[in-house]
């Protein structure tokens, strides 16, 4: 049991969710999006939000600063999250604007500011949940696009809540998290993207 929660919680981590959300963009919309278009922005932001973090997190955990990628504890998180808030600055400046998405960029500028709303958490010496944060903001995002294109994304918005009910009870039963912790997250990562969507939808 333990194992397949370990493993369900690096499944759901949150260092896919900026790929996830781009790529089921590029797979719902409407739009039309030359593969020339769709390359420019999947193929860096996966570099660039997957490939880099993870080569930075290997060095933290070569110089003791992280122990696992789950990050359990409050002093792990400020480095791999300023670390993502300089990537995803990156992805909204550099990659978004040469092949403009409106609503892209503000799904980018809504992780931008969940991510800022953890790191402020934990320099208050609060931690909340990285998981559900991402987990958060990829369902609002799925609502918004469902809502803004009229089409019927009733299965993946399924799937997202199916994956935040296996994240939180991952996070119980691994003691990463409190209630408060995971429900904090969640309204973090939610919340960020809601506000976001009057700019766009």
């Amino acid at each position: 049991m333990k194992l397949s929660l370990t493993i369900l919680s690096y499944l759901f981590h949150p260092l896919y969710i900026p790929f996830a959300g781009t790529l089921i963009y590029f797979v719902v919309t409407p739009k039309y999006s030359p593969l020339e278009m769709q390359s420019a922005n999947i193929l860096p932001i996966f570099i660039l939000t997957v490939v880099i973090p993870v080569i930075c997190f290997l060095i933290l955990k070569n110089l003791g600063l992280v122990q696992t990628g789950l990050m359990p504890g409050r002093p792990e998180r400020k480095y791999p999250l300023i670390i993502s808030l300089l990537l995803l600055f990156i992805v909204l400046f550099k990659v978004i604007p040469d092949n403009y998405n409106i609503e892209l960029y503000f799904f980018f500028v809504g992780l931008i500011a969940a991510n800022a709303s953890s790191l402020l958490l934990v320099i208050l010496n609060y931690k909340s949940s990285l998981h559900l944060t991402g987990i958060g903001s990829l369902l609002m995002f799925l609502v918004a696009l469902s809502i803004h294109f009229e089409i019927n994304l009733t299965l993946a918005i399924s799937m997202c809540t199916l994956a935040a009910g296996f994240a939180a009870t991952a996070g119980l039963y691994l003691h990463l998290y409190s209630r408060a912790e995971m429900l904090i997250g969640f309204l973090l990562g939610f919340v960020s993207q809601l506000l976001m969507i009057q700019f766009w939808l």
